[in-house]
């Protein structure tokens, strides 16, 4: 982990960049409006997909429903307000079951290799034959509907990503002098993966991890569009685009506000992990800190 001086630097290196501070405060709005959704709606109910209110369907965008109502007279704001908390359970819940997956597999492959490494990256090599969102979709429509089967779908389908990423850096680290001194002053393999190996092969992770966060968002609603994700009335952000697809031309609003949340976001997860896999560039951060930033 970074020490507190290092995250003090990085977060100096995002700020001088606009696009890239742009894309932390998206990120940043979107985690607080995530935690606390439930807690600030107008209209919990209609949020929640619990109440019904057929004589204010298809209300366009006004003062009183700032995103409209749906075809049941829900009001979206609120429903969307909430979407982001699922969201947000998403995102973490497939990045991080995918890095508990992955990392291991890989850190173990990479540094005991032989007979065991090999098995382990076939197998890895396996996964990563499948196209990924392809599947997901054939898990998430074996395991069923619903928002843990999702989140383990899309996980399944990404942890070799993050197996293989850390098979290369552990092999391209294993044998550098500091490892073969820990070795030499007899600690343990366990010890070493992950106190002395580990630790310094985390920076393409870390990239990457920002950067799937809005993966994970953007294929969840490719998975509830599809039908095999989320199942209503939940107020997931696909399967709000999904429900309202079927009054696009009545309703245009339904799709539009959720579908723009989605935009918002992965754009702000995607600048995120530009200026982070900036700002872990040592090269890059020694030049701004000899120039004073």
């Amino acid at each position: 982990m970074s020490s507190p001086s290092e995250l003090g630097i990085m977060f100096r290196l995002i700020r001088r960049n606009p696009v890239s501070m742009l894309g932390l405060i998206i990120v940043v709005t979107f985690v607080i409006v995530g935690l606390i959704a439930p807690y600030i709606l107008t209209r919990p109910e209609e949020a929640w997909g619990i109440a019904y209110n057929v004589k204010d369907r298809f209300l366009p965008p006004s003062p009183q429903h700032p995103f409209g109502t749906d075809e049941y007279g829900r009001d979206m704001f609120n429903r969307v307000l909430l979407g982001t908390r699922f969201s947000l359970m998403i995102a973490v819940g497939v990045v991080g079951l995918a890095l508990l997956i992955g990392i291991p597999v890989g850190l173990i492959a990479g540094y005991v290799g032989g007979k065991v490494g090999t098995a382990l990256m076939r197998v890895t090599d396996m996964f990563l034959a499948f196209p990924p969102l392809l599947l997901a979709i054939a898990l998430a429509a074996t395991l069923g509907r619903g928002l843990t089967n999702t989140i383990v779908a899309l996980a399944i389908s990404w942890w070799p990503w993050y197996a293989r990423l850390i098979f290369v850096q552990v092999n391209s680290i294993k044998s550098l002098p500091y490892v073969d001194a820990a070795r030499v002053m007899g600690l343990g393999s366990l010890t070493i993966m992950f106190k002395h190996i580990l630790p310094n092969a985390l920076t393409p992770i870390t990239v990457q991890a920002a950067l799937d966060m809005g993966s994970a968002i953007l294929e969840a609603a490719g998975l509830s569009f599809l039908g095999v994700g989320v199942p209503p009335p939940t107020p997931e952000w696909g399967l709000l685009v999904s429900m309202g697809w079927q009054s696009i031309n009545r309703a245009w609003w339904i799709s539009f506000f959720p579908g723009l949340a989605i935009v918002i976001t992965v754009l702000g997860f995607n600048l995120l992990a530009d200026a982070v896999r900036e700002a872990m560039d040592p090269r890059l951060r020694k030049a701004l800190i000899m120039k004073g930033v």
